[in-house]
């Protein structure tokens, strides 16, 4: 999916950058918010802390594969505050290989924590069983280059669902 007016994103690690287009047209609540984090540098800090993969999922019907990453804590200084809940419904946007999406509890409590889908998680979309509101999560980008990164990351050796040692990030717009 390509989104004409789409926004360059450019996520470096230590294992290499991971490239997505953001989509501020299709979502626009949820996009503002990743892009002001983005903008304002509020990810200095940021890094990629859970995986969730086949096998560390032993309590949950519902099996995902995902990287996420963010600001880890939720009294992080440079947190701003939660924002409305776009589903997959309104925006058309599906949790596909590569779909960058927001991380909440319940709807409208998405602020900084996103994760990236590792192959199709439909189960992600509004009407999925993975929560139990069944409205989804709120997807508002596409990695176009470097899902490899994305795999070796979710690969690192881990305790449960959160990495052994967190993978720094910096995020910024991709000029020209």
């Amino acid at each position: 999916m390509s989104e004409t007016n789409s926004i360059p994103v450019v996520i470096e690690t230590g294992f290499g950058a991971i490239f997505i287009e953001v989509y501020p047209a299709l979502a626009p609540v949820t996009a503002a918010n990743f892009m002001q984090y983005v903008d304002e540098d509020r990810f200095t800090d940021a890094c990629f802390y859970r995986v969730v993969r086949m096998d560390n999922q032993p309590n949950d019907a519902i099996k995902i594969e995902v990287i996420q990453g963010g600001l880890k804590s939720d009294d992080h200084a440079e947190r701003l505050p939660a924002i409305l809940h776009e589903t997959t419904a309104q925006t058309g946007l599906l949790h596909q290989n590569g779909a960058v999406s927001m991380a909440r509890l319940n709807p409208g409590s998405a602020c900084s924590e996103f994760f990236i889908c590792i192959n199709d998680q439909p189960e992600l979309d509004f009407g999925g069983q993975r929560n139990p509101d069944g409205m989804g999560f709120a997807a508002f980008g596409k990695v176009t280059q470097g899902m490899d990164v994305v795999r070796e990351i979710q690969a690192h050796p881990h305790e449960g669902q959160q990495l052994v040692k967190d993978v720094k990030m910096k995020v910024r717009r991709v000029e020209g």
